[in-house]
């Protein structure tokens, strides 16, 4: 795609890759795209954490306006949850049961694709929808409960992060060296899109975003728990990352989305154990 075709899209910049990202992978209205192409993908990706973080500052206000309220923190968690997969259209979530049915079946890398490959959900992908709404649910109610006073906007901004990390552990999917296991899929247009150079620089960035918060949050503690809790998620993605790419041969848009739903609920729980020890 060229910018003479989209000459908006040319004109927003460093947003461009965000406004790209947005008609990709939300139902959100964003420019329309009449030419996926590869380095349309790779801006995409690059700014794929940073849609996350539009859409976890989301997430976070409703967290922040229902506490604030004190309707209680499972509607808190519940409404932010509903927020993030209707903006997204289910499509993560819709990846997580595809590769829970697929690495169910215990069978061969093929035949597993072929089983993510069917529109219907069998009973482990039901299950794992279900277990990761009511851990990410259950890690936000843990987490209301003891962030001490104040804990609205605490739990708010921790809860904005999830997203953000959840997205960034695609940059570490999307990695040249990392195979893709459907060729002729979505999922092998961003398929090793993401240089070591871009994700170093994002994910720095990142963990400054993240230090920030937890200074903003509750002072050096807070930024101590936010960063180490950040980083440990993405050493835990980067392990499910090499788990998938063993059992399946590589990566698939079905994949990704479960790293996507994976990343963000191993924050929110880490988050969620961690506050717990140290208030």
């Amino acid at each position: 795609m060229t910018d003479e075709q989209h000459p908006d899209l040319g004109r927003l910049g460093p947003l461009r890759g965000v406004a790209e990202a947005l008609s990709l992978f939300t139902i959100l209205p964003g420019p329309y795209l009449n030419d996926i192409d590869r380095p349309l993908a790779r801006r995409a990706i690059t700014a794929f954490p940073w849609l996350g973080l539009c859409l976890g500052v989301v997430a976070g206000g409703i967290v922040a306006l229902v506490l604030g309220l004190g309707a209680g923190p499972w509607l808190a968690g519940v409404l932010a949850l509903g927020w993030l997969a209707g903006a997204t259209g289910g499509f993560h979530l819709d990846g997580v049961a595809d590769t829970a049915d697929g690495l169910g079946s215990r069978a061969a890398p093929e035949k597993a694709l072929m089983i993510m490959k069917k529109s219907d959900i069998g009973p482990m992908g039901v299950m794992s929808i279900v277990l990761v709404l009511l851990v990410d649910a259950a890690a936000v109610v843990s987490l209301a409960g003891t962030a001490g006073s104040g804990a609205w906007w605490r739990v708010a901004i921790l809860v904005g992060l999830g997203p953000a990390l959840a997205r960034a552990a695609i940059l570490l999917a999307t990695m040249t060296e990392v195979p893709c296991a459907r060729p002729g899929g979505f999922g092998s247009l961003v398929a090793g899109v993401t240089t070591p150079r871009s994700a170093a620089i994002n994910l720095t960035v990142l963990g400054c975003v993240c230090a920030l918060a937890g200074l903003v949050a509750g002072g050096w503690m807070w930024c101590l728990v936010t960063v180490s809790c950040a980083a440990l998620t993405l050493l835990i993605a980067r392990g499910w990352i090499h788990h998938l790419v063993r059992r399946l041969s590589g990566m698939t848009g079905d994949t990704f989305g479960s790293i996507n739903e994976v990343t963000q609920m191993t924050f929110w729980v880490l988050t969620a154990l961690t506050v717990a020890v140290v208030s």
